[in-house]
Formats: C-alpha cells, structure tokens, sequence
C-alpha cells in the first residue's frame, strides 16, 4: 500500500514524545512524510535529513520555525491544503491538527493521538490567562476562536477511521471530546539511553519545558520550603522569573545536553514532577536509570509509575494528591522515610515495558488489523 505518515511540525526545536512516535513509525512503515513546517530535512544531524517532505503555505510564514503555533488560527486550514489522494493508508501523529487531513472514503486513516489539542480543551483558561490574550476585546476574539477551533476539532476527528491513544488517559479525552474508542499503544522510550545506577546521590531532579502549566513553580516553592537539593534541567519563559523565585537550595541549570541530563538522572534521589501528563516520558526515563518518582496523581503518571503505598516492596514511586506545595512536601517527607523501600532494579524492570520493542509489535499488530480488516470489507469501518 501506499503511505502518507503526517505530524504538525518537523523542526529541531521539537524533539518530545511525538517525534519519537513519528521515528519509530518510520522504522518499520515505508511513507512518505508530511508536516506543517519542515525544518528537520535540511538539518544534518537529523534522520530526517534529505529526505522529501510535503509541507504547507505556513513554511514561508515569518518566524514560523520557532513557533508556528502563534498561527493558530490558520492551522485548521493548512493541514486541509495537503493532497493526500494518491494513498491507500494515512497514518498521522497528531497533538493539535494532523489527524485533520482530508481523505477520500476508500482511504484508511489511522492516528496516533498524544492528545486532543490542549490548548482548546483542557489549557483553554491557562492559555488565556498567562497569554495576555484573555482580556479585553482581543480576548473576546480569542476565546471565539478557540470556540470554533474546538467545533473543527470535533468535526475533523469524524475523519479518523482508528484512533490508537498514548495512554487510557488520553483514551478516556478522546472519548470525553470526540465520543469515539481509541486502542491504547504506549509511545516508545530510549530506555537504553539511561542505564540502570543502583547508587544515588544526595539531590532530587525535575526535567521540564518551564511553561505555566508544568507547576515547576509549585515543585521550587515545596522545595524552598523543605530546604533539600534540588536540580531543576529545563528551558522556557518561566526560567527567569524561577531563578528569582528558587531558594539557594535550588540550582536552575537551563537547558543541557543529553548526557548531561542522563547523568542527572542516574544520580538523582527521586525524580519530581508536578504536571499532568497524558503519558509522562520523563518519569519513564527516571525509572530505567532505577530512579524512583514523586509524581502529581493523576494521568499518565498513574500508568507509568507503581504506588508505592499500595505496593510496598515493588513500588516504583510515590504521588501526591493536589498539586499544592504542601502536598509535595508531605509527600517528599514520607519518601525519605521508605526510600530504602525503593529498589533501583524494580525501577529498572518498570521502564522495560516502555521499550521500543514494546511499541513496534503492539503498533505493527494493530496496523495490521485495521489494514487487513478495512480492505477486506471494501474500504468500510465495522461499526
């Protein structure tokens, strides 16, 4: 068959989950590919480099490299502007509008949604508040965008015949948004990219984009109070305001490389983090370097992490229940007191089932279905 694999935007600044989805698809699917922007085919340390990728209108928009989300209203729009008629299957890879292409009833369109676009459903007050575009009549424009942006996303979702989700956490928003199904695949992890360290030091670590809606801030007040080391790895708007914020127990080292952050990793008492995540990469990535968690209770966390309050001796980590620094604080004070409880290699063993290996197979059986199903039925969805 032939192939289109379509993602939002292909640029060297965006390196999360979903480009890693995008590359383990690639490894064992032929297509060709499609974005938004693509700045990832002229980067030499890209895999992507030299390849042909499809592309719209918005590549030539100013400053779109860095940040194509500030046309957000045109995004809708341009994902339609792709001419995918010439393919049996469609893959995408959407977090905001990928899963938008327009396809042809004898098409089979199958996503892979990290999420239903935040910034319309569940981020819509946080986008406005800590945007600047919430008030006033620019806000009131705004939020009617985002209204209607919300009506395409549910209508351009009827465009989907599979859906497959990062987690059930993302599955139960799909259905919450678009009332539709969706097979729970968990995306991969470069587990091999942290060995495992049995021996810890004396600091707890967060990685994050320092935006709002990480609570890094909550994560550095828990901390000030609690006075105990405290790395914080990351890059963002908030990284200025945080250094002012953080308390001389607090080393807020920016951006680093990736052996840098391993080497955190490794080393780390617990690894902390405050947001949350409709899978959470970072807590796995903790864990395979036998790194334990202390994550906010809720979403993917909840799937990747093992409680453990609940299962004493094969715990993995600990949650805590509202995102309040008091909360974290307490939570921190019962991890010190069972960190022997801990065990690096059941850290380890839990990040396993997050490997690659584990996302080819369930990915490549899944297509396999929906492909064998979809065509033998003449290009029709069972109900």
């Amino acid at each position: 068959m032939k192939t289109a694999l379509v993602h939002e935007w292909l640029t060297p600044e965006a390196t999360g989950g979903s480009e890693l989805v995008v590359r383990a698809i690639l490894e064992q699917v032929e297509a060709e590919v499609y974005a938004l922007i693509d700045f990832e085919s002229v980067n030499p340390d890209s895999y992507l480099y030299g390849r042909a990728i499809g592309s719209t209108f918005l590549q030539h928009f100013p400053g779109a490299r860095h940040g194509v989300q500030k046309y957000l209203p045109l995004l809708p729009l341009a994902i339609e502007q792709l001419d995918l008629r010439d393919y049996d299957l469609i893959l995408s890879s959407s977090h905001a509008v990928a899963k938008g292409v327009l396809a042809a009833p004898g098409q089979l369109h199958i996503c892979y949604c990290h999420t239903p676009m935040r910034y319309a459903w569940d981020l819509t007050f946080d986008y406005l508040n800590h945007s600047g575009a919430g008030r006033g009549l620019p806000g009131l424009l705004t939020r009617y965008l985002l209204h209607r942006l919300r009506q395409w996303d549910v209508v351009s979702a009827n465009r989907v015949d599979y859906f497959i989700a990062n987690s059930r956490h993302t599955a139960r928003r799909i259905w919450r948004c678009y009332r539709r199904e969706a097979e729970v695949i968990y995306p991969p992890v470069a587990v091999e990219r942290f060995p495992l360290q049995s021996r810890k030091e004396d600091y707890f670590l967060t990685v994050s984009r320092l935006v709002s809606y990480k609570h890094i801030r909550l994560i550095v007040s828990a901390f000030n109070q609690l006075g105990l080391p405290l790395v914080v790895i990351g890059d963002g708007p908030d990284l200025e305001s945080l250094k002012q914020f953080a308390g001389p127990n607090v080393q807020l080292l920016g951006s680093q490389p990736n052996a840098v952050v391993e080497r955190y990793m490794a080393g780390a008492k617990a690894f902390v983090y405050a947001a949350c995540e409709d899978f959470g990469i970072a807590l796995v990535e903790a864990q395979a370097c036998g790194t334990p968690v202390i994550a906010y209770g809720k979403g993917g966390a909840l799937e990747t992490v093992i409680d453990g309050l609940a299962s004493p001796g094969r715990g993995t980590g600990l949650f805590f229940p509202t995102q309040t620094p008091d909360a974290l604080v307490e939570t921190v004070n019962a991890f010190l007191e069972k960190s022997s409880q801990f065990s690096p290699e059941a850290c380890h063993q839990q990040a396993l089932r997050f490997a690659p290996s584990v996302f080819a197979q369930s990915y490549g059986d899944f297509l396999n279905q929906c492909t064998e199903r979809f065509f033998s039925l003449g290009g029709n969805v069972p109900g």
